[in-house]
């Protein structure tokens, strides 16, 4: 087993980790941490738990850690959900210390040396860690992507062959993607809020990073442009959005490339049966109905037409958060190369 820990364990993204790690067959959840107002108390005593979602009652008596290198640095890893604004200086203290950091924070996202990764779209841009350890870590840092950039750039993943040169995207994004209190009821109830900050630049230059070429130890943007406009809507989890690329395919040829693309991995315990599902019927996918596909792992598409345009729905705080983190984690375990 791996040694594994969870920092800032009590809001929406941290309570995903435990509920992903509580179980897991591969990693050992041995600590967690938050802020000092509730570090030396129990889990169970301080965590405001979502009520759609089992308490993992063993991992409740776990006493919770202040979130220091000092907590964790007999660990072999932790996995971040920190707020970026503490998670720059903290995450890198941790990896110096010899602790691989799998982050879901923006903090390191686009740092030139460190990886930006989805495990089926870009598995090789690993190689980022040896520059890293050429740089004094001693552990190293792995970020996943934004909620909403994940979904979008596993959409396109299976389309890389096509010819286009540019996306469009218009998200329609869950409120979980704000935490527990980042929307007031009165807010959101009955409303579309039309901006989400930062969102936009995020899903316009991660997707390029992510989606570039590794080259020596930096990495060459893939050569397209990305324009998004993002919005909250007043549903719980799933992020949807609707995708436009100027490709030259047929409808016919498109489909053919979601239903057949396969990951370059396999056996990993969180991958789901598929990564890439495809629905025929005009009216899907829906949050409701598709977002917990393959245990919120799966990214589902539909209404692909002529344009191209396309409809993409992922789970924005499994697939998009704590379960692309965990699936990074699982993908260098089985390597053996770092873990």
């Amino acid at each position: 087993m791996i040694n594994a820990g969870v920092l800032g364990a009590t809001g929406a993204v941290g309570q995903r980790f435990i509920q992903l790690l509580a179980e897991h067959p591969w990693f050992d959840l041995q600590v967690i941490t938050a802020s000092e107002r509730s570090a030396g108390k129990r889990y169970r005593d301080i965590v405001n738990w979502r009520l759609d979602v089992p308490f993992p009652e063993h991992v409740g008596d776990l006493v919770v850690q202040p979130t220091t290198v000092d907590a964790v640095r007999h660990l072999d890893l932790v996995f971040s959900a920190l707020p970026a604004d503490i998670a720059t200086h903290i995450e890198d203290d941790i990896a110096r210390a010899g602790v691989a950091v799998f982050s879901n924070a923006a903090s390191h996202r686009m740092d030139n040396d460190v990886p930006l990764v989805i495990p089926e779209v870009n598995p090789d841009h690993l190689g980022l860690i040896d520059v890293q350890r050429d740089r004094g870590r001693d552990g190293f840092i792995v970020t996943n992507p934004n909620c909403s950039t994940i979904v979008l750039a596993l959409a396109l993943t299976p389309l890389r062959s096509c010819d286009y040169s540019k996306v469009q995207v218009a998200t329609m994004q869950a409120i979980s993607g704000a935490g527990f209190e980042g929307i007031p009821a009165m807010v959101i109830y009955e409303n579309v809020v039309p901006f989400i900050g930062s969102e936009e630049k995020k899903m316009e230059t991660e997707t390029l990073k992510i989606m570039g070429s590794l080259s020596g130890d930096a990495i060459e943007p893939a050569p397209f442009s990305v324009s998004a406009s993002c919005h909250r809507v007043p549903v719980i989890d799933g992020h949807t959005m609707a995708v436009w690329i100027d490709a030259k395919e047929s409808v016919d040829e498109i489909k053919d490339a979601f239903r057949s693309f396969a990951p370059p991995f396999s056996g990993l315990p969180l991958q789901p049966a598929k990564s890439i599902e495809l629905f025929e019927q005009p009216d899907r996918p829906q949050p409701r109905l598709d977002r917990n596909r393959g245990r919120g792992m799966t990214v589902s598409i539909g209404r692909v037409r002529e344009g191209v345009r396309f409809i993409a729905l992922g789970h924005n705080t499994i697939r998009g958060a704590a379960g692309a983190s965990v699936l990074n984690a699982e993908l260098m375990a089985s390597k053996k190369k770092y873990l």
